[in-house]
């Protein structure tokens, strides 16, 4: 039996602490916040409440399998609904598209809202991304990071490589699939769930549409923190021990390996196998010390793209709106001008702003337990944004500039058929220097570090460190960010720690 010690709180700490309890280790969860979740947070004031990070749960079956290798069942711990419609969709020309919450049914409501054949094309889209997903779920998702021993497996069979394209970016395979603009838009979109820009992003992000649609968007009723609280739940019943408020000051080694924590009040824990699900570059820049062995995975995070970030306004509205499904996505009429602010390219080269003009991502819940009576609604707002880097991008700490751009947001929905504004009880204002603060990921990058480029992938860290006994999980980690791949990441750290 080894003595772990997981460090942080979020939903791949947590997971690797429930795998880990049940393979019959000593885990103790160590979380700097005085309560568990990371981005997975929730946010509650005069009856309205909020989930403030992710607001769909793709792919249950890692968490099926979670709860399954924990003793437990999934659908016991939590309430899942499957979400039909899954996005209502508003084009800046003003077309609208309700997406199905199942698959067999998105072909005739394409064709219905952008023409005979958009059904077509889009099949033939995610026919590739189930191809993709074939190929590199096991080899790539499923499996520790080893370099050139990843793309190796990812070219087990005549066409796999070709299949993957690695030279091509997500836009690119959109320009030989998708001949309507708003496909092409939506399809650009899914580079946002990994932090990228779909110029930059890799073809095989094309596996995120199969996979949404394919097995469906999710909600957990109550809120999906509440996915969070039953994880931790698997883990305490097996055994884990939680202590919240206790920052960790530094990661020890003896003799080359790890030897434990040591918090921030000079409690030392001593520790056989560390588990960080903290953010990787925090990690290697704050926690370890200096070290040859890890010289390299600092190179290629400061070699990687910063994931982008959000800025959020949680609203708490009176009445009801019609017809307004759980999700809504408002596209601009230049998205090209929006993925440019965030990365500070093309027309803003070297200088990230907030969008102008940004997309707007809405999750409106229809569950009694997020208001304080029938007759209101709890609107989570999202747009992409830069991180927050005072130094050489945006200092979102800037004076007025929050609650300017609050405003500004508010403008847009309502020019895009969802004014709120006289609706508005009062506004909560989160933005990316916020998260920063409160996950303790660099900047608020959502993600750790982007898709963009074809080798992005295996700059980001892997799960076993070259320091012996310190693994990662978590968003920042391998496969990447995203409920299902954090999830992943904790099945693959338990398999490489092996049971007691």
């Amino acid at each position: 039996m080894a003595r772990v010690v997981v460090v942080g709180a979020g939903l791949g700490g947590l997971a690797s602490a429930a795998r880990l309890t049940a393979l019959g280790h000593a885990v103790t969860v160590v979380e700097q916040a005085p309560r568990i979740g990371g981005k997975l947070g929730w946010f509650s004031r005069d009856g309205h409440a909020f989930d403030t990070g992710p607001s769909l749960v793709t792919l249950p079956q890692v968490y099926r399998d979670l709860f399954a290798a924990t003793g437990g069942r999934l659908e016991d711990a939590v309430d899942l609904m499957r979400l039909d419609p899954a996005v209502g969709y508003r084009f800046a020309d003003g077309t609208r598209l309700t997406m199905p919450g199942r698959l067999e049914a998105v072909p005739s409501a394409l064709d219905d809202a952008l023409g005979a054949g958009a059904g077509r094309q889009w099949t033939a889209l995610l026919d590739r991304g189930a191809t993709m997903w074939r190929i590199s779920e096991g080899p790539f998702l499923r499996t520790p990071l080893a370099g050139p021993v990843t793309l190796a497996r990812l070219a087990r069979r005549p066409g796999d490589v070709t299949a993957i394209a690695p030279w091509a970016s997500l836009r690119g395979l959109g320009r030989r699939y998708l001949d309507h603009p708003h496909l092409r838009t939506l399809l650009d979109r899914y580079a946002t769930y990994s932090g990228s820009d779909p110029r930059r992003a890799p073809a095989v992000l094309a596996t995120v549409p199969h996979a949404e649609q394919a097995f469906g968007s999710w909600y957990v009723r109550g809120g999906l923190h509440r996915l969070g609280q039953a994880v931790l739940e698997r883990a305490v019943d097996r055994g884990a021990v939680l202590r919240t408020g206790r920052a960790v000051r530094r990661i020890s080694l003896e003799g080359g390996r790890v030897a434990g924590v040591e918090l921030a009040d000079g409690e030392r824990l001593p520790a056989d196998v560390v588990v960080s699900g903290v953010d990787a570059t925090a990690l290697h820049a704050d926690l370890l010390p200096p070290d040859p062995r890890i010289r390299r995975v600092r190179r290629d995070l400061r070699r990687a793209t910063p994931s982008l970030s959000g800025f959020v306004l949680l609203l708490a509205l009176r009445g009801r709106t019609p017809g307004l499904a759980h999700h809504s996505v408002l596209f601009p009429d230049d998205y090209d001008a929006e993925f440019d602010a965030v990365f500070g390219t093309g027309r803003y080269a070297g200088r990230p702003r907030p969008v102008p003009d940004p997309t707007v991502y809405v999750s409106a819940p229809d569950d009694p337990a997020l208001v304080p009576d029938a007759d209101s609604e709890s609107w989570f707002v999202l747009v992409n944004a830069p991180r927050h880097d005072p130094g050489r991008g945006v200092d979102w700490d800037a004076p007025g500039l929050a609650e300017s751009y609050a405003d500004r947001v508010l403008e847009v929905m309502a020019r895009r058929g969802l004014d709120v504004r006289e609706r508005l009880r009062w506004r909560q204002v989160r933005t990316p220097a916020d998260l920063a603060r409160d996950t303790g990921s660099v900047g608020g990058s959502i993600y750790g570090t982007s898709s963009n480029g074809s080798r992005a992938a295996f700059l980001r860290p892997a799960n076993a460190s070259p320091v012996p006994g310190l693994f990662l999980a978590g968003g920042s980690a391998h496969p990447g960010g995203g409920l299902p791949l954090v999830g992943l990441s904790a099945e693959i750290v338990a398999r490489l720690v092996g049971p007691a």
